[in-house]
């Protein structure tokens, strides 16, 4: 036996939680499986986060209804969002009643239209043998559906658009009615000292999004209101029912004027020829005064977006998330961008004070 006393590890084993290796190693694997376990509830929850960030959306275009009033009515915010709520529903209720009837006529009268326009093209197109035994229109367009009918069959049903219409709506009330405790709400779950500068672009982005809407507000009143003019002038079967379109999709930049295009000159050639030259003559016209006049008048006060990037963003999310992405996939873009814009400045930021010390 040995005469002296046995020697006494004191260091950390590499497995001890003491080690600093092992607690940095530790730190970051953290990291990279956070980031993998936030991208699959993502994934998983896709659905309810597309209805949360709808809400969001609603929730800015009450807030920038609200500010707007602010400036000629000086009264408490909860008595200028009643009015905003009321003036929106008076407006809609009001559209309703004055064009309902209308619009639920042409809207079967529409669809068959469409049917009769769709049928004779794809039969031209058959006789010119570029689609060779796709005579049947209706079931070209059930293999089309079917392939998506994964990602969009939440919104496919009429009690399902219903039911998240409503949570939109509601989620967007409860955020406009007081935004500050919500965003509050955010800035604790950052840590501590990023909060300043996350508080900072979290307003950066309000603004962007409601700068957004206001223009795309704009943009789809004159569109509709133009396009129904114009084709009731030319007598354009169902009229009404195409400025309405014209003016909701109008909220989607690109795709949405390519539909409308194409709903207006089907129905157009539908009443005869001129009608048809007639649509296609309107379809170009109010193009050219909203993307030459409206839309840069617009983009100097809001947003400026790059077609290109807007468009592609608008199929990614299209293709991913289905309708309700594609009306959502602009505001993604636009609070994405001015994320990024934040970042880039205060680098810049940063490396100007790095410089100055030096």
């Amino acid at each position: 036996m040995a005469d002296h006393a046995p020697h006494v590890v004191k260091e950390p084993a590499p497995a001890e939680m003491r080690d600093p290796l092992t607690r940095h190693e530790l730190r970051r694997a953290s990291v990279w499986f956070g980031v993998a376990v936030a991208l699959a509830l993502v994934v998983l929850l896709i659905q309810p986060l597309l209805i949360i960030f709808a809400g969001v959306v609603f929730a800015a275009l009450l807030d920038g209804g609200v500010r707007l009033l602010g400036r000629v009515l000086p009264i408490g915010r909860g008595w200028r969002l009643l009015i905003v709520v009321l003036l929106v529903a008076a407006f809609l209720l009001g559209t309703f009643y004055l064009t309902g009837v209308q619009v639920t006529q042409q809207v079967s009268e529409l669809r068959a239209t469409l049917e009769v326009q769709a049928n004779r093209f794809t039969a031209w197109l058959t006789g010119q043998g570029l689609m060779p035994g796709a005579s049947d229109v209706s079931g070209i367009a059930r293999q089309a559906l079917g392939s998506v009918s994964r990602v969009t069959s939440w919104v496919g049903s009429a009690i399902g658009a219903l039911t998240s219409l409503f949570f939109i709506v509601i989620l967007g009330l409860f955020l406009a009615m007081d935004p500050g405790t919500y965003q509050r709400g955010l800035q604790w779950m950052v840590p501590s000292d990023v909060r300043p500068e996350f508080a900072k672009t979290l307003g950066r982005m309000g603004v962007t999004l409601r700068r957004l809407l206001a223009g795309r507000l704009l943009g789809m009143a004159v569109e509709g209101v133009f396009t129904g003019i114009v084709l009731w002038i030319g007598g354009v079967p169902m009229a009404t029912l195409l400025g309405i379109i014209a003016g909701i999709l109008a909220f989607i930049p690109n795709i949405g004027a390519i539909v409308t295009g194409v709903l207006m000159v089907a129905v157009g050639f539908s009443a005869g020829l001129n009608t048809g030259y007639w649509a296609i003559g309107t379809y170009f016209f109010v193009q050219t005064i909203d993307g030459y006049v409206v839309v840069p008048l617009v983009a100097k006060r809001t947003v400026d977006l790059p077609p290109a990037l807007t468009l592609g963003m608008q199929i990614l999310a299209s293709a991913l998330f289905g309708i309700l992405g594609l009306a959502l996939a602009d505001p993604m873009t636009a609070m994405m961008k001015t994320a990024l814009e934040r970042s880039s400045e205060r680098e810049g930021e940063r490396e100007a004070a790095d410089a100055a010390a030096a």
